[in-house]
């Protein structure tokens, strides 16, 4: 075939593009296990611990500073340990796991030199809260049970030799959460109220009564105690009382005066930093576009600077020891995998640990930008965007990428699953729609009884405001979460049924009613803030229930569901699937027999991303990485 002057150069310009195109990153790289992750030093300062694959199963491992000794130290077989942290003796680490993702967490001790590890809550059908610990009682540990009564946790006094437990304060039947002083003594209480509204108890010593020291209206954050102060005598209270957002106050339980410690007009306070023996506070931070910390101790000012300057990206202080002489800070960047560091403060010089992800680091991955856009009734909803590497940004196929909670926010920084849209093509959009949390409290209320109404506009607007920008083709939009980013991935099917091309939902609730009814039975203390914000009328629930207008479902939907899950039950998805099938609608269901809300094996990670790409390239024509033979998921169809 001969090709004209304008062909030949269109093609060869076509040529160029493509070798701009990044190669595909393998699934397994993006969703599989981390090679390490998770470090935390040793209270001493001698060991570090980590998180990275022991035949396939992430578990904890173990070395000797300065030495090339690691060892695996815990031996999980199956869901892989998440969660860990260090005894203060420097010779146990405690971690926390649950069954088939059943969320009945127990605390598991295991010892180093003997590799032994016991359950520390071995009671059937519980979940264990840790409470607090202190260095100054390194074999105590508080920790919150729920084997009296499974709507409420006791605080229990664990002794870590020899694993005695002994009831410390029983809950009086309203307590969300205890929170104790720096002597291991219970004297604070959050409680919230029928109608929604928090209150703060305190009490002056084991044996004193509980007084009422604090309280808000529902309409505030979801503020709370910090920590008591070093001296025992305050309390470090996130509240927004007085404010738009959440800011830090510091309460004197003798006065009850009030002093504001830090606050932000738009932007609710994300954490503290507190210094591992002394309690003083040194530093918080504010989860704004990106990460920015705001430093109350000058002794720790020098610190920040050179942390700052070690490499780009949004850091955090993720451990240190006892002696505080050594910080291990982790960078997350947009574009590039998770880095650790460990920090000496002596020399103010810090040497790389290693990143989640070495795979990752010469991948050309996505730039992830803040933006925001006037919904429609003229508020201002923040979010990111996301757009591939090497194409240009227009007419592209676009994903909304739903965060789940509802109350919690996306936030900047690598997330794989963004990047792996971004490198089938697609543009992706993020929208801390009204309801989301971190920006004050005017933010959060506007979503009050607003699920699958204004909730669902802010996701069509934010589609909209891509659209018109020429970045999104309006004929090749998905909807897809996970939680709420599930429900409202079918409020958009079926309350807005041709607003978009295809969605997938992970584990989202169809009924608003049956969900409220069937919650894990310990987060009853807080079913008011369900009712505030959903709404507890029947009719509303209905109305806002996508199950009830499954009829109306006409594009191409992939749920998939984990049969264990304690929060959003496999009930929720059985009864849409069986409602759309009755009409001849067709539907995709992958059903995940171990696992509850999410996939926290790396074996079922693998199926579901495997058919959700094969399912979004069908009906927004991304690119597709052929499924290897362990991620075939015609097992789990339903």
């Amino acid at each position: 075939m001969r090709l004209s002057r304008f062909g030949l150069a269109a093609a060869l310009l076509g040529l160029a593009a493509q070798a701009q195109i990044p190669p595909q990153i393998p699934r397994a790289v993006l969703f599989g296990n981390p090679e390490r992750s998770a470090p935390q030093l040793s209270p001493d300062g001698k060991k570090m611990a980590y998180l990275a694959p022991d035949k396939g199963v992430l578990n904890v491992w173990v070395k000797t500073l300065g030495q090339a000794d690691d060892k695996a130290i815990t031996s999980d077989k199956k869901r892989g340990v998440r969660s860990y942290f260090w005894q203060q003796d420097s010779a146990h680490l405690l971690y926390v796991q649950d069954q088939d993702g059943d969320e009945n967490w127990h605390l598991y001790q295991t010892d180093l030199k003997t590799g032994m590890t016991r359950d520390l809550t071995p009671f059937k059908g519980i979940t264990a809260q840790i409470v607090a610990m202190d260095e100054k009682h390194p074999d105590t540990l508080l920790v919150g049970i729920n084997n009296r009564d499974p709507r409420l946790h006791d605080v229990y006094r664990l002794n870590l030799k020899n694993g005695a437990l002994d009831l410390d304060t029983q809950n009086p039947g309203d307590v969300l959460g205890f929170e104790a002083d720096h002597t291991l003594t219970v004297r604070g209480a959050q409680v919230m109220k029928p109608d929604g509204s928090t209150e703060i108890r305190v009490r002056d010593d084991a044996k004193s009564p509980w007084r009422v020291f604090m309280s808000w209206s529902a309409d505030e954050t979801n503020g709370g105690v910090a920590s008591f102060t070093p001296d025992n005598k305050g309390l470090w209270v996130m509240s927004s009382v007085g404010a738009n957002a959440t800011r830090l106050i510091q309460a004197d339980l003798a006065t009850g005066k009030q002093t504001v410690v830090s606050e932000d007009p738009m932007y609710d306070l994300s954490g503290l930093l507190v210094h591992p023996t002394r309690n003083t506070l040194e530093a918080v931070n504010y989860t704004k576009a990106r990460r920015e910390w705001v430093v109350l101790d000058k002794a720790v000012q020098p610190d920040f600077d050179a942390i700052r300057k070690v490499r780009e990206g949004d850091f955090g202080i993720v451990s240190r020891d006892q002696a505080d002489k050594t910080w291990l800070v982790a960078y997350t960047t947009d574009d590039g995998p998770v880095y650790w560091y460990s920090y000496d403060r002596a020399t103010r010089k810090a040497d790389l640990l290693f990143s989640n992800q070495p795979k990752l680091e010469g991948a050309k991955l996505a730039k992830m930008q803040p933006v925001s856009f006037k919904a429609q009734d003229g508020m201002t909803i923040h979010g990111y965007l996301t757009l591939p590497v090497g194409v240009p940004a227009k007419n592209l196929p676009l994903i909304v990428n739903v965060h789940g909670g509802p109350w919690a926010r996306d936030t900047w920084g690598y997330r794989p699953e963004v990047q792996w849209m971004a490198n089938r093509g697609y543009a992706v959009l993020q929208v801390n729609f009204r309801g989301s949390t971190g920006y004050g409290k005017a933010y959060l209320n506007a979503g009050d009884k607003e699920w699958g109404r204004k909730m669902h506009q802010d996701l069509l607007d934010g589609r909209d405001w891509v659209v018109k920008q020429g970045i999104a083709d309006p004929k090749k939009v998905a909807i897809y979460g996970g939680s709420y980013g599930g429900y409202a991935t079918l409020a958009g099917l079926a309350f807005t049924p041709t607003e978009f091309t295809c969605g997938v939902d992970i584990v989202g609730p169809s009924n608003l009613a049956t969900l409220l009814a069937s919650i894990p039975p310990y987060w009853a203390p807080m079913k008011a803030m369900f009712t505030k914000r959903m709404g507890e009328t029947e009719a509303i629930l209905k109305e806002r229930s996508p199950l009830y207008k499954a009829g109306d479902i006409v594009r191409p939907l992939l749920i998939a569901q984990g049969a264990n899950d304690p929060r959003v039950k496999q009930a929720e998805s059985d009864q849409i699937v069986a409602a759309m099938r009755k009409n001849g609608q067709t539907v995709d269901y992958l059903l995940f027999p171990d696992e509850g809300h999410g996939f926290a094996r790396p074996e079922n990670r693998m199926k579901f991303y495997a058919a959700a790409e094969a399912f979004l390239a069908r009906h927004l024509g991304g690119r597709v990485e052929a499924p290897l033979a362990a991620e075939v998921w015609d097992a789990l169809k339903k």
